[in-house]
C-alpha cells in the first residue's frame, strides 16, 4: 500500500476503473424503448446471511420474492463497513479512494457527480427518503434530488421503516408522466435493536433478526406500491435492493461495524430486477458501487460496469476509521473468486467458499492471483494530513452521531510503523466506542476511566490522550489536565492538535490569557481551523473585544451550520457590541430555525427600530407576549414605532405603554419627545 498524497492520478486510474475486468468488458446495449422508473432500496446494517432464501432463523418473504424473479448476487460486497461512505460509492460508482469519503460525518465533495444529478439531467424525476441522520443532506448526497426527505421527529436520529415507506408511497401516489428514480433507505437493523411486535416476540434472543423481519415487511409494502403506480401509468420498472454494510454481532470480536473487514460487515445482500436482467443466482463477486452503473444503464446513459453484465472483477473494500482516528494499521480488502485477502500490516487470506466464517487464516504464503495482489499493493491509503478531523459539525450533530455509535477522532493521529492491527485490538473496540460516546455527551467523569484503559492498552493513542486531558479540563481538575496534556505532547511532539487543545484548556480557565498567542498562531497557519476560531472568539469576549468576537463567531458559522440557540447568542453578542446589522442578521436566522420557540422578538424589534426598518420592527414587537418579563419595554418601543409610522391608534398605544410602565420605562416615557 502507498500513501494517497501525491498519487491522485494513481487513485483515479486504479479506482475510477475499480480494478475491474469491466474495463475490457463488452458494454451493455442498454434497454430499448422508454426508460424505466427505478427504485433503489438500501438496507442499512444488513448482513448477507440475515436475509433471503439462504438465511436461517429469519423470515423475509418480500426479499425472497424479489430474489425469485430477479438476479441475486451471492457475493456482493460493501466498499466500507459504514453508512455514508458505502452510500457514496453507490451514488458515484467510485471506491472511497476515488470519492474521498472514508468515514461517516465527512462530506462528499460537489466535484463528484452523483446518480440523481445524471438522471435528473436526462429527464427523470428524482426523490430520496432516508431514515437516519447519518445520511442528512449536509453530508452531500442530496444533490440532484428534487425531493430529499431526511426529516426526522424532533430529537430523533432515525425513523422506522414504516414511516419512511409511507412518505415514499405518498410521493409516488402524486403521479407523473416522467420516469422516476426513487431511493429509499431503511435503517431498522442498526443498534439499538428494538423491533416492534410481532417481530419482537419472534426473536426475543436475537432482536437484530426481528429488526430485519420488520424491515422486510415494509420492503414488501414499498414494492407493491411502486409497481402499482408504474402499472397504472404503463411504465416499466427496475428495482435494486442492496445492503450498505453488515453487522459484526460478535464475529471476530466486533459487536457492531466500522472497524474490521470480515464477511459479517462487508458481505451484503444484493438483488436486481428489471430490463435486461437474467433471473437466477449469480456467484461472481461484485461491489455495491456498481449500483451506480446499473442505474445509468437502465436510463440509457452508459452501460459500462452495469450489473446486467456482471463480469468478474477484483472487488475491493477498506476500513480506515481505526487508522484515521487512532493511528492503527490501515485495512484493505480484496476478493477474487473464492479467495479473499485482508492486508493490515500483515496479510490474511481466506477461502470464503469453504470457510465463510473466516475461521481459518491461510496466511501470507497463499498464492494470490496477480491482479488481486497488485490491487492490494497499489490501493491508495488516505494521508492523515489530507483527511482532517471533521470539525464542521455542531455539538447537536456530534451528539446525534454519537447516539448512533459514530464518533470521529479528536485529532489527527501519529503514523507509526509498529501500529497495532485493528483485528488484534478488537477486544478494546467496545471500550473505545463507549469512551468516545461519553466524551461527546460531555459525561467526562464516566469517560475518564475508560480513556485510561485505552491508553494502558495503546499508549500511543493521541485521540485518547487528548480526550483524557480535555475531560479533566472540563471538570476543572487543573493538575490532572496538565499532566494529560504533557502525555499527549510526549506522544506527538509536533502535533498542532495537541497545541490546540492545550490552548482551549487555558481558554476555559483562569489562565485564559495564555491561550491567546497559541490560538492566534494556529489561526494564522490554519485560517479555517474551526476549534481555534471558536476558542479565540470566547477569549475575545473575556477581553471585551466584542466586535472581534462577533466576526470570529460569524467565521465559525460559515464553516459549520449553527443551531438556533447559537445564532440567538450571536445576536445578543452583536447587539452588545453595537453591531446592529450583524445582530439583526443573527436574530432573523435564529427565528427561522427556532420558529415559535424564538424568544428574542423584543431585541429584534429594538434593533429593527434602530435601523429604521419600521414595518418589520412593528411585526417583531407585536409578537412579544404579555408574559415576557420585559413586556413594558416592548410596549414602549411599540408606541415609538406607532408614532413614527403615524398609525391611527398611536395615542392609545402611548397610553397603554404608560399604564403598564415599570420603573425603567416610566422614566423613558417621560423623556420621550415623540410622545409630546
Amino acid at each position: 500500500m502507498r500513501s494517497a498524497s501525491g498519487v491522485l492520478s494513481a487513485a483515479l486510474l486504479l479506482l475510477v476503473a475499480g480494478c475491474s475486468a469491466d474495463r475490457n468488458a463488452t458494454p451493455g446495449t442498454g434497454p430499448s424503448g422508454r426508460p424505466p422508473s427505478i427504485l433503489l432500496v438500501t438496507l442499512d446494517t444488513t448482513r448477507a446471511d440475515s436475509i433471503g432464501p439462504d438465511a436461517a432463523g429469519v423470515q423475509t418473504p418480500a426479499f425472497n420474492a424479489l430474489a425469485a424473479r430477479g438476479q441475486r448476487f451471492r457475493q456482493a460486497y460493501a466498499t466500507v463497513p459504514e453508512t455514508l461512505p458505502s452510500h457514496s460509492s453507490m451514488m458515484t460508482g467510485l471506491y472511497p479512494a476515488g470519492h474521498g469519503v472514508h468515514e461517516n460525518a465527512r462530506s462528499l465533495s460537489s466535484s463528484h457527480p452523483v446518480l440523481a444529478e445524471k438522471l435528473r439531467q436526462s429527464g427523470y424525476r428524482t426523490a430520496a427518503f432516508v431514515s437516519s441522520f447519518v445520511l442528512a443532506r449536509r453530508f452531500g448526497l442530496a444533490r440532484g434530488f428534487e425531493v430529499y426527505d431526511d426529516g426526522l421527529d424532533e430529537g430523533a436520529v432515525e425513523r422506522p421503516s414504516h414511516q419512511t415507506t409511507s412518505r415514499a408511497l405518498e410521493y409516488l401516489s402524486s403521479g407523473s408522466p416522467q420516469p422516476h428514480l426513487v431511493w429509499v433507505h431503511y435503517f431498522d437493523p442498526h443498534t439499538p435493536y428494538a423491533p416492534a411486535e410481532p417481530f419482537r416476540s419472534r426473536h426475543t434472543t436475537k432482536p437484530y433478526l426481528g429488526e430485519v423481519e420488520a424491515m422486510d415487511a415494509e420492503l414488501g409494502r414499498l414494492i407493491r406500491g411502486f409497481e402499482e403506480v408504474a402499472a397504472r401509468s404503463g411504465t416499466r420498472t427496475g428495482i435494486i435492493v442492496a445492503g450498505d454494510h453488515g453487522e459484526g454481532l460478535g464475529d471476530h470480536g466486533e459487536p457492531q461495524h466500522g472497524n474490521l473487514l470480515y464477511q459479517s460487515t462487508m458481505h451484503v445482500p444484493l438483488v436486481v430486477i428489471g430490463p435486461g436482467i437474467d433471473v437466477g443466482v449469480n456467484h461472481v463477486p461484485v461491489s455495491v458501487r456498481r449500483v451506480f452503473h446499473t442505474v445509468l444503464d437502465w436510463a440509457g446513459l452508459d452501460s459500462a460496469n452495469s450489473l446486467r453484465g456482471a463480469t468478474a472483477e477484483v472487488v475491493l473494500g477498506e476500513a480506515m476509521k481505526p487508522y484515521l482516528s487512532y493511528g492503527w494499521q490501515p485495512q484493505i480488502m480484496a476478493v477474487d473468486g473464492r479467495q479473499k485477502a485482508i492486508f493490515a500490516g500483515k496479510l490474511e487470506t481466506y477461502d470464503i467458499a469453504a470457510d465463510p466464517g473466516e475461521e481459518r487464516n491461510l496466511g501470507a504464503g497463499t498464492s494470490l492471483p496477480a491482479g488481486m495482489r497488485k490491487a492490494l499493493e497499489e490501493y491508495p491509503v488516505p494521508s492523515i494530513g489530507t483527511t482532517p478531523v471533521p470539525e464542521n459539525l455542531s455539538e447537536e450533530a456530534r451528539r446525534s452521531l454519537a447516539s448512533l455509535g459514530y464518533v470521529s477522532g479528536t485529532a489527527a493521529p501519529i503514523v507509526r510503523r509498529d501500529a497495532p492491527r485493528p483485528a488484534d485490538m478488537a477486544g478494546l473496540l467496545p471500550t473505545v466506542d463507549a469512551a468516545s460516546a461519553l466524551f461527546v455527551q460531555e459525561r467526562y467523569a464516566e469517560a475518564i476511566p475508560l480513556l485510561w484503559k485505552i491508553l494502558d492498552a495503546d499508549p500511543h493513542n493521541l485521540d485518547a490522550a487528548l480526550r483524557l486531558a480535555t475531560s479533566y479540563s472540563s471538570l476543572g481538575q487543573e493538575a490532572q489536565a496538565l499532566e494529560a496534556f504533557r502525555k499527549a505532547a510526549a506522544i506527538a511532539p509536533e502535533s498542532p492538535d495537541a497545541r490546540l487543545y492545550l490552548a482551549l484548556h487555558y481558554a476555559r480557565g483562569k489562565n485564559w490569557k495564555e491561550s491567546i498567542p497559541i490560538l492566534e498562531r494556529i489561526i494564522a497557519a490554519q485560517p479555517e481551523r474551526l476549534a481555534a476560531i471558536e476558542g479565540l472568539a470566547a477569549v475575545r469576549e473575556k477581553q471585551g473585544w466584542l466586535p472581534d468576537a462577533v466576526r470570529l463567531r460569524q467565521k465559525a458559522f460559515s464553516l459549520r451550520p449553527p443551531s438556533g440557540k447559537e445564532l440567538a447568542a450571536l445576536g445578543t453578542l452583536a447587539m452588545t457590541a453595537g453591531e446592529t446589522t450583524a445582530a439583526i442578521d443573527a436574530f432573523e436566522k435564529a427565528r427561522r430555525l427556532q420558529g415559535a420557540t424564538f424568544a428574542h422578538d423584543l431585541e429584534l424589534g429594538v434593533l429593527l427600530l434602530a435601523a429604521r426598518r419600521l414595518p418589520e420592527a412593528r411585526a417583531a414587537l407585536d409578537r412579544v407576549r404579555p408574559t415576557h418579563p420585559e413586556y413594558p419595554m416592548a410596549l414602549f418601543k411599540r408606541a415609538q414605532v406607532s408614532v413614527l409610522l403615524n398609525e391611527p391608534d398611536r395615542a392609545a398605544r402611548i397610553e397603554t405603554a404608560k399604564r403598564h410602565a415599570d420603573a425603567t420605562t416610566r422614566e423613558l416615557i417621560a423623556r420621550e419627545r415623540l410622545f409630546r
